[in-house]
């Protein structure tokens, strides 16, 4: 007679995963609005031109740095996507870890993807080179904590059978 067991294993909860990154992102954004305005001394749109020109190109890049439609709508379309694809991965990695964890490990997270977007992506995007900084070092690690932590307040855990 064979006998098998049941283990169980928790699953990623999406949904949380998602709002994860929504607040983690707006979060992130605001910060990046305020470092261009504060100490950079810059228009608060030139963080979404950032981001809008990994789609547009650099033409899109400052000067002149005020409003326009399209680079703030493809700037937005592309942070919140971004944020939202970088808080799955964290997800994926800390949601068995509860709300400590999640804050510590998602603040870890975030320090790698800094690493990441400004030491080996300005190969394919050189502006990213122009604001690497311990401001945006900072701003990656508290978007990875708010990520980590948001994803681990909301999530409903769920767990599966996997047969041995």
């Amino acid at each position: 007679m064979t006998r098998s067991s049941v283990r169980m294993r928790q699953v990623m909860d999406v949904s949380a995963a998602v709002w994860g990154g929504v607040i983690g992102g707006a979060v992130f954004l605001l910060v990046q609005i305020i470092m261009a305005t504060g100490p950079l001394s810059s228009s608060m749109w030139v963080p979404l031109r950032w981001n809008a020109a990994i789609i547009m190109g650099q033409g899109v890049l400052p000067p002149p740095a005020g409003f326009a439609l399209g680079p703030v709508v493809v700037g937005l379309i592309v942070h919140f996507a971004l944020s939202i694809l970088f808080s799955l991965l964290i997800a994926f990695i800390i949601h068995r870890g509860g709300l400590v964890m999640g804050i510590v490990g998602g603040a870890l997270m975030g320090l790698c993807l800094y690493a990441l977007n400004y030491f080996t992506l300005t190969a394919v995007f050189p502006w990213f080179f122009a604001i690497r900084s311990w401001m945006m070092a900072v701003g990656h690690i508290l978007f990875g904590a708010v990520a980590g932590g948001v994803y681990e307040g909301l999530e409903v855990e769920e767990f599966v059978a996997v047969e041995e």
